[in-house]
């Protein structure tokens, strides 16, 4: 997962050492590290599987959403606050896929306002392909057993409801 020798110590242990001798009390600092340290790994192995079929994370999670849908389409809006993202950023997500032919865009048939997207054959065979190559890998998630992961996915779930992600 990484090009260069990994590093004889953990820097964020290091760091959290100092930390605790230096400033206080060093948990919290050393969670969040690890969190964004664990992010960039996450990424550059999902972006690593997803680029031999031409897809970023983002794209890919839009196509999973649209895959999910039951009416076989969604109104941009409902992706935006399904993938929780800015609708300028949905807007460029679904302009790419437009563009390679994976997703197509048509007036919603009740509201003049929306625009509902959906997948087009071609998504759905290139979602399938991703989606087994970032299983393949795990999308990256390596060195946990299946328990810890549910368990990781929990405490996180904990963080993400008191930020107020979800009610």
């Amino acid at each position: 997962m990484t090009s260069r020798d990994p590093l004889p110590f953990d820097p964020i242990a290091r760091a959290a050492s100092l930390w605790e001798t230096r400033i206080g009390p060093a948990g919290t600092m050393a969670a969040v590290t690890s969190v964004m340290r664990v992010q960039q790994i996450l990424l550059s192995a999902s972006d690593a599987a997803l680029r031999p079929h031409g897809l970023t994370f983002a794209r890919y999670e839009a196509l999973v959403l649209l895959s999910f849908a039951r009416r076989g389409s969604l109104p941009m809006r409902v992706m935006g606050e399904r993938l929780q993202l800015h609708p300028t950023s949905v807007t460029n997500i679904v302009d790419r896929l437009e563009a390679d032919g994976l997703v197509r865009r048509t007036p919603h048939p009740s509201d003049r306002r929306a625009t509902l997207v959906a997948i087009t054959e071609s998504g759905e065979s290139r979602r399938t392909d991703a989606t087994k190559a970032l299983t393949e890998i795990d999308f990256g998630l390596v060195g946990l057993t299946d328990r810890q992961a549910d368990q990781l996915t929990e405490l996180l779930e904990r963080v993400r409801r008191a930020a107020g992600d979800f009610a």
